[in-house]
């Protein structure tokens, strides 16, 4: 099996950083600039899931397609992880599963639930106090999670769409880094201390208390991550998250005042 070198491992990662989430950071610092310049942060607005046509049907069409795309890197860096091996004279060729190498997988659904729903809410609750102390101080921008219209599919896109942001974060940002950076000869702290400003980079749009909290969150979850090998926990508590703010949101934001 031929082995990458160093520097193709780096312009493979820059290339996936481009494509997907090292772009969304890109365009994250470029919003955070533009809004500061217009107004104190605490004034402005940062919606999450945005309606893409007043006619339903296009709506959802935009919804769909933008969830399909955004999930391609995923399958670019899975791609990338699966081992090819040449097969001796005789043998059937064997490649090494990136799902099974970064525990993408169905093979522990009981404890990767529950570890997935500490995760979660471990998380979830000290983001709230969070965001609360970051609007206070003037840091984070009101968050719409969902400004979608009221149909009968919004729901199902709500979770589909937090379902996305799991798959391509944790899969790219943790599993995928972490294993590129260890190849490049990087310390495991160094490792996790890029992947988790690079999370928290591309929540900048949000304001810097947003940063702050998925930087942290990014810690605890590559620090896990090195220790069970398996990203779907990661992915569990991540869509939970999401799904409860996408979801909860656009139920009830009304009707406590929110929307």
């Amino acid at each position: 099996m031929l082995v990458p070198s160093r520097r193709r491992l780096r312009l493979e990662v820059w290339i996936v950083l481009g494509l997907s989430l090292g772009q969304s950071a890109v365009y994250s610092v470029v919003q955070l600039l533009d809004k500061m310049t217009r107004a104190p942060l605490a004034e402005g607005t940062s919606t999450l899931n945005r309606s893409q046509s007043t006619r339903e049907y296009f709506d959802l069409t935009y919804q769909l397609l933008d969830i399909i795309f955004a999930l391609v890197p995923v399958l670019l860096v899975l791609y990338f992880l699966t081992d090819q091996r040449q097969a001796a004279p005789g043998e059937a060729s064997s490649s090494g599963s990136a799902f099974r190498k970064l525990g993408f997988n169905f093979a522990r659904p009981g404890r990767d639930l529950l570890q997935g729903l500490g995760l979660a809410a471990l998380i979830g609750i000290p983001s709230l106090g969070l965001y609360a102390a970051g609007r206070a101080l003037g840091i984070t921008t009101a968050i719409i999670p969902s400004a979608l219209d009221a149909y009968w599919w919004t729901v199902p896109v709500l979770i589909l769409s937090a379902v996305r942001h799991a798959v391509l974060e944790e899969v790219i940002v943790v599993g995928y880094l972490l294993d590129r950076f260890g190849k490049f000869g990087w310390s495991m702290p160094l490792a996790i201390g890029v992947s988790s400003v690079l999370r928290g980079s591309y929540h900048l749009y949000q304001g810097f208390g947003p940063f702050i909290g998925n930087a942290v969150m990014g810690i605890v979850f590559a620090w896990l991550y090195t220790r069970t090998k398996r990203v779907m926990p990661l992915v569990i508590a991540h869509a939970l998250l999401d799904i409860v703010a996408f979801v909860g949101f656009s139920l009830f934001g009304k009707a406590v005042g929110l929307g």
